[in-house]
């Protein structure tokens, strides 16, 4: 379905929204973090080499994403109809409702990255009995939406680079939380899926 100007511009807004919901979530977080004297942001703070690499490249590639979804949002750059954008635009907002969720749910114990010296609590309830890694899920949810919503060759590459290296810090904090938490965490990971769903009993 071919799409007008005021049609684009009301995608564009909407991306828009997506993408500052999604951050404002984050930045509220962590400010409301800092204020209790917890440091949310862990990225790249442990010292063995292969959490250090992972860690840093999940880094550039979550902050490497968003000016380019800007760049795409403001100057239009978008190859898909409108019935791919609508559907982008639920994808992104429903990305944003699982990562605020996410969250709200793990309290003081959120972290951004593998925490060094933090002692946090394992949450497996509320969005956690569904999903064992639903923040990430969030994320993913809104990059593929905005990537609907802004499609063209620098949104599909960053946004394979970036969903492919939080999948990878996601196995690194798998290996972090059976050394921290062992057979708790190995029973939680029986019976939840890694981002969606849990086995019956």
């Amino acid at each position: 379905m071919k799409i007008t100007l005021e049609d684009s511009l009301v995608f564009h807004l909407l991306a828009l929204f997506v993408l500052v919901v999604f951050y404002s979530i984050y930045l509220i977080k962590q400010w409301t973090q800092k204020r209790r004297g917890i440091q949310t942001m862990q990225i790249g703070r442990r010292k063995d080499a292969g959490s250090h690499r992972v860690e840093t490249l999940m880094g550039i590639a979550t902050v490497g994403i968003i000016p380019i979804q800007l760049l795409s949002i403001i100057f239009g750059w978008s190859n898909l109809g409108a019935n791919a954008r609508f559907t982008g635009f639920c994808v992104g907002l429903m990305g944003d409702l699982i990562f605020l969720v996410s969250v709200l749910s793990m309290k003081d114990s959120w972290r951004a990255g593998i925490p060094d010296k933090d002692k946090t609590k394992l949450v497996t309830d509320g969005i956690y009995a569904y999903s064992r890694n639903p923040a990430f899920l969030g994320f993913d949810l809104q990059y593929i939406g905005v990537l609907l919503m802004c499609f063209n060759v620098l949104t599909v590459i960053s946004t394979l680079f970036a969903v492919l290296m939080l999948h990878l810090q996601i196995l690194e904090e798998e290996r972090y939380l059976i050394v921290t938490f062992g057979k708790e965490y190995k029973e939680y990971s029986h019976r939840v899926y890694r981002y969606l769903g849990r086995r019956k009993g």
